[in-house]
């Protein structure tokens, strides 16, 4: 007992010697993107449906703009493998991203999306209509009150109802939730049935480190860091991109964490971030994120984004390396 205690005492030690900075640690190159183009298929997602919109939908909005940031990422970064999570309308339950991610061994993910909001109720008369109503009067008393309807005509007004478009436009950027940490731990542990030996700590460490139970607790003080490390990861890259967006005409709302948790982020063993990339129920949006310049400032801003998360990383790993 008292020689497994030692062991895991040294384990634990030595973990915490390498990531703080004692050791040089083993370099994390990026090498797969994985973009996922929100719904699809059946799940429509947000629909524009305000007044004379253009009726869009958000599956079709986020296809396209993954498509185009799937071929920049490969034009940009040809030594990089990028995985789509689909090419066509398709549908695709959101563990089946995750999966998709998971088993592609992912260093990124990033998942395309277009906001939406409750709409307000407008109204607006339309004609009149003439109606008939009556004015009803009683006669006598008691036993012998009588009740007497009088018809009427009366003209009353004719409304329509629409819905009025939202004022909020802009994009924004998600990432998991700080509170959500213990199914990001879950991912890494590979607790949803994948093999546990799957999981790489970092390309180049020592095999050991590669193939013990991630839910022992030398395990799971390892996934700890990692989803630590993970979120301060995705924070980056989330705030590369709205620092890109800034450079464009449109607002940039930041980045934000979902009290509600978003499956695909938390569920996928990599740093992850969500771009709501506008509302498809402002008009300005709607008409932004369905045309091509729309489209290709969107993929370009993400793109750049990559390029400088990637030669930050490479910069963090090179410095760690040197010590």
């Amino acid at each position: 007992m008292k020689h497994h205690s030692f062991r895991r005492w040294s384990l634990l030690s030595l973990l915490f010697c390498c990531f703080s900075g004692t050791f040089a640690q083993p370099v994390k190159k990026l090498r797969t993107i994985v973009v996922d183009a929100g719904h699809g298929g059946t799940d429509f997602g947000a629909v524009g449906q305000y007044e004379h919109s253009l009726r869009s939908n958000e599956k079709d909005v986020t296809l396209a703009i993954s498509l185009k940031l799937v071929t920049k990422l490969k034009q940009a970064l040809p030594e990089l493998n990028i995985i789509p999570t689909r090419t066509t309308d398709i549908y695709q339950d959101p563990r089946q991203k995750a999966n998709i991610a998971n088993e592609n061994k992912g260093d990124l993910f990033i998942c395309i999306h277009a906001d939406s909001g409750p709409l307000q109720t407008g109204r607006r008369q339309t004609g009149t209509r003439t109606v008939t109503r009556y004015k009803v009067t009683y006669k006598g008393k008691g036993r012998k009150k009588k009740k007497i309807s009088k018809p009427y005509e009366a003209v009353e007004p004719v409304y329509e109802y629409y819905k009025l478009p939202l004022t909020r436009s802009g994009t924004s950027v998600w990432i998991f939730a700080a509170h959500k940490t213990s199914d990001k731990l879950k991912a890494i542990m590979n607790e949803s049935g994948q093999n546990e030996t799957d999981f790489e700590i970092e390309s180049g460490s020592d095999s050991a480190f590669n193939s013990f139970d991630f839910n022992s607790p030398e395990g799971r003080a390892i996934a700890q860091v990692y989803a630590k490390r993970y979120q301060e990861k995705s924070d980056r890259l989330a705030t590369m991109v709205n620092d890109e967006i800034e450079k464009t005409n449109r607002a940039a709302l930041g980045v934000n964490q979902r009290q509600k948790g978003i499956w695909v982020l938390q569920a996928t063993n990599m740093p992850a971030i969500l771009i709501e990339t506008g509302f498809i129920n402002n008009p300005q949006d709607e008409a932004y994120l369905n045309s091509e310049e729309g489209q290709d400032e969107l993929a370009n801003s993400i793109t750049q984004a990559v390029l400088k998360y990637k030669t930050q990383l490479e910069s963090i790993n090179h410095t760690t390396n040197s010590h």
